[in-house]
């Protein structure tokens, strides 16, 4: 009998010349452990004087995190925080009861045609019902701050929650399962069995679950306390999710998630009123979404 219980295709998007692979939430699957929204960034090369360019938004009911392969990113949001990003450091931002942030490539970085690269996976972590109105807060964790741990050709890095012992630093709310796997070719790993929900996303390379090929854009999702093992088949990047269920059921519209859609309903009249705070040195907003 197979651990694999689906493999979830991501879409492609493109947001005005920027590929984005939408992996979660998928049809009859919404979340995986806490995790709602998966987002696969790029590769992506830019013109002279182009970048990242995502103006001002609002989110409640969840936490965000940024993670890049490639690229910088400086993150400002309406708690007056102002933080560049850069590949392997964490991002961690509590929306909570409501937060606006802002990404974008940092102007110095815009310089000649193709020097301004970016790739990397943008998650959403739905919070417990209890702590979906917690304060907005933001944490930035350096790569160096990130457990590592080392296999034969194989480099385990905790982005978030438990994994192989190891704890990373950023705040969670519940059982979290966040690992950035870098695989040589030939390489195998045993994923961490007390999670309940797992599942594998391959980002670059290729790996093999069983004898059947994962190739990027693909998402393997695994039984639970089924013993799992891949293989790579190339030099790979590929992302360990997951963790305990979410506590009942989440809507999700826009930007915000909450268990409640009156919840929902207030933030979109409060976003549309100018309710939200707004985020110090950049003005910009992007408006509510037509209905």
């Amino acid at each position: 009998m197979t651990s694999v219980t689906r493999v979830i295709e991501g879409r492609a998007r493109d947001l005005g010349g920027f590929a984005v692979r939408r992996v979660l939430p998928a049809a009859g699957m919404p979340t995986i452990g806490p995790f709602i929204f998966f987002d696969h960034m790029g590769p992506a090369v830019f013109a002279a004087g182009g970048g990242v360019d995502v103006r001002p938004h609002p989110h409640i009911g969840l936490a965000t995190v940024t993670y890049l392969y490639e690229g910088v990113f400086m993150h400002r949001d309406s708690l007056g925080s102002a933080q560049v990003i850069r590949p392997g450091d964490v991002n961690w931002m509590v929306a909570g009861r409501g937060i606006v942030h802002s990404e974008r490539t940092p102007p110095e970085l815009r310089g000649a045609e193709g020097t301004v690269r970016a790739h990397g996976i943008q998650t959403w972590v739905a919070l417990p019902a209890a702590h979906e109105e917690t304060e907005p807060s933001f944490a930035h964790h350096p790569a160096a701050s990130l457990p590592e741990i080392r296999k034969p050709g194989v480099v385990l890095r905790v982005i978030a929650g438990d994994a192989w012992g190891q704890h990373a630093p950023a705040r969670v709310f519940s059982p979290t399962l966040y690992v950035d796997a870098a695989l040589g070719q030939g390489a195998t790993i045993d994923l961490p069995q007390e999670h309940e929900q797992r599942a594998a996303y391959v980002a670059t390379g290729q790996i093999v679950v069983e004898g059947t090929r994962h190739v990027p854009g693909q998402m393997v999702v695994f039984e639970a306390g089924r013993r799992v093992r891949l293989e790579s088949t190339a030099t790979s990047r590929v992302l360990l999710l997951g963790g305990a269920p979410l506590d009942g059921q989440r809507s999700i519209w826009w930007n915000f998630v909450s268990s409640s859609r009156d919840r929902i309903e207030r933030a979109k009249a409060d976003w549309r009123e100018e309710r939200f705070a707004p985020v110090p040195g950049d003005p910009e907003r992007i408006p509510l979404p037509e209905e």
